[in-house]
């Protein structure tokens, strides 16, 4: 399994790169050869209030899905023991859930550059492979994923659907006519 690790604003100690690598590790195990790489971001946030400014991301890319966990603690270690144990629940509903593990591949999409400070723009364009799912194999992605909406083609009706978290907790859908 490949590993990125990298730090936003801070330089990333061996030390700390290879616990990283050793906590985050345990999930290829679970996964066996489903998993294309790993990246690992470790941060501080910058505002002294946060109590738990320690943060760690781990986004696993896997053949047909993605899967993403983020926590913050007191210290970096912590945080990444966190993230680790949340990554690891989600990997272990994952594997439980899907039964098709014969997706295609993920592709990382190009990022746009701001053209002006001044006024909004599109900071960020995102290209994403729509595939035919059933209603609970995206909700499954969008718990995965940790959005508030997901974009796919619905297995029933053949059309792109868009799947959202509505703010009381349900789920809301919307389908094209």
């Amino acid at each position: 399994m490949k590993i990125i690790i990298k730090g936003r604003h801070m330089e990333v100690t061996p030390a700390i790169r290879s616990y990283a690598e050793e906590k985050i590790g345990r999930i290829a195990k679970i996964l066996d050869s489903m998993i294309l790489s790993t990246e690992i971001e470790l941060f501080t946030e910058k505002n002294p209030s946060i109590e738990n400014g320690q943060v760690a991301e781990v986004t696993v890319y896997t053949k047909g899905h993605v899967i993403r966990a983020k926590e913050a603690a007191s210290d970096m270690y912590a945080a990444i023991d966190l993230v680790s144990d949340k990554l690891e629940r989600q990997v272990k509903k994952f594997k439980t859930k899907i039964v098709d593990k014969h997706r295609a591949p993920i592709v990382m999409p190009p990022v746009a550059e701001p053209v002006a400070e001044d006024e909004p723009v599109v900071v960020k364009t995102k290209v994403v492979e729509v595939k035919p799912m059933t209603q609970e194999e995206a909700i499954l992605q969008l718990e995965l994923l940790g959005h508030d909406f997901f974009v796919f083609s619905s297995a029933e009706t053949e059309e792109i659907s868009v799947l959202y978290r509505r703010n009381d907790g349900d789920y809301g859908l919307i389908e094209p006519r």
